[in-house]
């Protein structure tokens, strides 16, 4: 059965608790609401298979790069609703196209980040755009098992983490389904999904409307600007800089990534461009975005191909690209045990304990120790 000796051991991928015969093992939330597996010792026969599909014990589905390219979308309403060249737009419209399914991270009730289906450019519409906290998989894996045995194109889009849970999920005598088609990030770790829920319940107090619309990175200031837009129900909008960027919200498991390399579990690697300045497609950048796409399998480069006509592309010398994830994971600093033992007492009073929290927290503190007094 699946033992963690920490929590830095688990990238909570759901593949355990997917692929178990018994359903002995259901994902629990802790503090901060990262999900862990959690046994039920009465329904358990001890049989390994939770251990045998876990990327975390030593299972770990890692590809080499075969291509890279700069890539950009053609169409400038897809470019200016992604956060990077729109490449996902492209890829996931080539499977739509034949009548497929798309997973990716979405929005939930309460904004909160879920994995969904897609089986039209609408729906898929909802998972354009970058999604800093850990998403909630629920039942997905086996949605994209009944999806691809019913003989449908799928491509599931995820971090690193999640296409390798499940990729082990699906693994079955060393093939994977020929229709299956997996894209993942260049991923910096993925923040609480508590911390996120008590800041939009801080901000919905601090502004007295309710959020209907949030954007993690909106293009209205450029691609290379970071700043959220959050929009109320009276039209109003406000451009604050998220906690999340901070690195002790982070998944204690993100500090020790095996995919933060060149050697990624998917079939196509894609985030956006940074360092392009530094290359020969300078000119180029307008501040509008551009992706790094990596094609990492045969199937990734048919996959590649097949979008060539709805992009411009430029092959790249993996020197010229080369990103702080794409070397080593994230550090993740100490004040992410301060922070967590802090939070479980008091969420507010964690925020202004913790060092260099910019500026807006002091008065969210300020404003919720008032509502609370």
């Amino acid at each position: 059965m699946i033992r963690l000796a920490n929590k830095e051991l688990c990238s909570g991928c759901t593949a355990c608790a997917s692929k178990c015969p018994h359903r002995a093992i259901s994902m629990r939330r802790d503090r901060l609401g990262f999900a862990y597996p959690e046994i039920d010792m009465a329904a358990c026969t001890d049989c390994g298979i939770c251990e045998a599909v876990c990327p975390f014990q030593g299972h770990a589905h890692r590809n080499s790069v075969i291509e890279v390219y700069a890539v950009r979308h053609k169409d400038m309403k897809q470019l200016a609703a992604s956060q990077s060249g729109a490449a996902f737009v492209a890829l996931s419209d080539v499977i739509l196209a034949r009548g497929g399914v798309v997973y990716g991270a979405g929005y939930g009730e309460g904004f909160k980040v879920v994995h969904g289906r897609a089986v039209s450019p609408s729906e898929r519409d909802a998972f354009r755009g970058s999604k800093y906290v850990q998403s909630e998989l629920g039942t997905v894996f086996a949605q994209v098992k009944a999806d691809l045995l019913d003989g449908k194109h799928v491509l599931f889009s995820g971090t690193p983490c999640q296409v390798a849970g499940l990729k082990s999920y699906l693994h079955s005598g060393g093939k994977l389904y020929e229709n299956l088609y997996l894209v993942d990030l260049v991923c910096h770790g993925v923040a609480s999904p508590y911390v996120w829920r008590d800041y939009l319940w801080y901000l919905e107090r601090a502004y007295k409307h309710d959020i209907v619309a949030v954007n993690f990175r909106d293009k209205i200031f450029g691609w290379h600007s970071h700043k959220e837009s959050f929009k109320f129900d009276d039209g109003s909008i406000i451009y604050p800089r998220f906690i999340v960027y901070k690195d002790c919200f982070l998944r204690p498991a993100c500090g020790n990534c095996p995919y933060a390399n060149l050697n990624h579990p998917s079939d196509v690697t894609i985030g956006d461009f940074w360092g392009i300045e530094q290359t020969d497609l300078r000119a180029e950048d307008d501040n509008k975005g551009h992706s790094i796409l990596l094609c990492n399998t045969p199937q990734g480069v048919k996959l590649f191909d097949s979008i060539k006509e709805q992009v411009h592309f430029h092959p790249l010398a993996m020197s010229t690209c080369l990103q702080p994830n794409l070397c080593e994971p994230t550090r993740i600093p100490r004040s992410h045990l301060l922070f967590e033992k802090l939070y479980r007492r008091s969420w507010f009073v964690a925020f202004l304990k913790v060092r260099n929290f910019p500026s807006c927290l002091k008065r969210f503190v300020k404003h919720v120790k008032q509502r609370l007094l």
